[in-house]
């Protein structure tokens, strides 16, 4: 079901059919998609979207703006409930829809962009349950064939995609959850490519000469989350221990192979142009770890850490348990399946994320806008596994949505550090560069850092 998605897997599947009203452009700019041109007024309390003419599903119904409110209605009551209430999306003609958000917000065609993966338009069809391998349907470039939950999915080439004739007559996605399976896969020429692999276990691939890399850097990053409500770290002087004990120039050197930048505990990542670089870089210091856990009453702490198994992070959490050994800390590691993990990181999601365990690593994807990490994780509770409630942290949410230009996101965002990094519901130790990698007889393809794998102009080379 494209609006309940929650993994890098399943986005790649759906996106291959499904497309967003706003693209991906330069950068971090959103270019056309699904949507030729959005304007906002009021403010940035109300936006207006005009579709772009002549598309068609896969079943050969035409796109309309009857689709767009129907999706948009949908997701209100999940994927986009902070921003809009059902009935907030108006057809004001076939090809245009006008949206009145609850809030004023300046970025809010990110949430209907690759950005927000779960955005994807759907036809008005579907319901809340509906699934892409029961219902087949689409206006991309490609079209559903087969899909085997265990084995992969199979894709054929749609010669009436609006944005002309895709040069590759089929796409298979073999699925697989073991890197060395992947990259034997890839270099004994089983597969033309990877959607996206670590450094750790595959570092095979960045000196072959038959393998193209792509490095993107982005704001992907990890969250090491501390439940700030109740336990062992409602006490923010444990969670600030905590991040005292990371070294992270160590992690990203050992992690990353140094393909990533420095993290300070707040999700706005440095290739953002509202990123406050003034703000001081939290360093490692032992002692003062040390003296905090002992004030919080929590010396030689015993927690069990929980993480899914997923490119680096497994790697990640045994540095974590070693490092934070260094100040007294007893960590047990509980590294698990991703279709368990994410059970354990958030019993339920709706309305708010609620029960799951109190201390583990969750995986966040690159995004063209902080909008997702800022609302989901630590605002609204979709995904706030450290269930963290502040009151001056949403307000300056709100002052950042509700500007209008860099300036004033800026203003804000610097508001956003300093409180998170404070409070410290999550560590956040580096923003890895997402590593992409194809044979060297393909070319064309277009990534996001987010589970998206853009093969529409991709090819063969001659």
């Amino acid at each position: 079901d494209p609006v309940a998605m929650d993994n890098l897997g399943a986005y790649t599947a759906v996106v291959t059919c499904f497309e967003y009203l706003c693209g991906q452009g330069e950068g971090a700019a959103l270019a056309p998609a699904l949507a030729t041109k959005w304007t906002p007024a009021a403010g940035g309390k109300e936006w207006t979207f005009e579709l772009r003419k002549g598309v068609t599903w896969h079943d050969g119904k035409p796109f309309t703006s009857a689709d767009v409110v129907a999706t948009l209605d949908r997701l209100s009551g999940s994927n986009l409930k902070a921003y809009i209430v059902e009935g907030a999306s108006v057809a004001v003609d076939d090809f245009t829809v006008k949206v009145t958000l609850n809030n004023p917000d300046g970025g809010f065609p990110y949430n209907v962009s690759w950005s927000n993966p779960q955005s994807v338009i759907t036809p008005k069809d579907y319901v809340k349950g509906t699934t892409l391998d029961q219902k087949p349907n689409g206006t991309g470039a490609f079209k559903l064939e087969k899909y085997d939950v265990a084995l992969g999915a199979t894709f054929v080439r749609n010669d009436n995609w609006w944005g002309g004739k895709p040069y590759l007559d089929k796409l298979e996605y073999i699925f697989s959850d073991d890197i060395a399976t992947q990259i034997t896969g890839l270099q004994g020429n089983a597969a033309d490519a990877i959607v996206q692999f670590s450094v750790a276990g595959g570092d095979a691939l960045l000196n072959d000469p038959n393998i193209e890399v792509i490095s993107l850097v982005g704001s992907a990053h990890r969250e090491i989350w501390m439940n700030t409500r109740e336990g062992n770290f409602a006490d923010v002087r444990v969670r600030q221990a905590v991040a005292l004990g990371l070294d992270r120039p160590g992690l990203i050197g050992t992690v990353l192979k140094g393909k990533g930048e420095i993290g300070n505990d707040h999700p706005i990542a440095p290739v953002y142009e509202f990123w406050d670089s003034s703000q001081p870089q939290r360093t490692r210091d032992v002692a003062k770890a040390k003296g905090l856990l002992d004030a919080a009453g929590k010396a030689g702490l015993k927690i069990t850490l929980y993480a899914p198994k997923l490119q680096e992070i497994p790697q990640l959490a045994e540095l974590v348990q070693s490092q934070l050994k260094d100040i007294g800390m007893d960590i047990t590691l509980d590294v698990q399946s991703t279709s368990t993990f994410y059970n354990e990181w958030c019993e339920t999601y709706d309305p708010i994320c609620d029960g799951g365990q109190e201390f583990g690593i969750v995986d966040y994807g690159n995004r063209g806008a902080p909008d997702v990490y800022l609302v989901k994780s630590y605002a609204t509770g979709e995904w706030n596994s450290a269930h963290y409630n502040s009151d001056p942290f949403k307000a300056a949410v709100k002052e950042y949505q509700a500007a209008l230009d860099t300036t004033g996101r800026a203003s804000a965002t610097k508001k956003i550090q300093a409180i998170a990094t404070e409070d410290v519901p999550y560590a956040i130790p580096y923003f890895y560069n997402l590593l992409s990698a194809h044979s060297k007889k393909v070319t064309g393809i277009v990534i996001t850092g987010l589970g998206h794998y853009d093969c529409s102009k991709a090819g063969f080379v001659a």
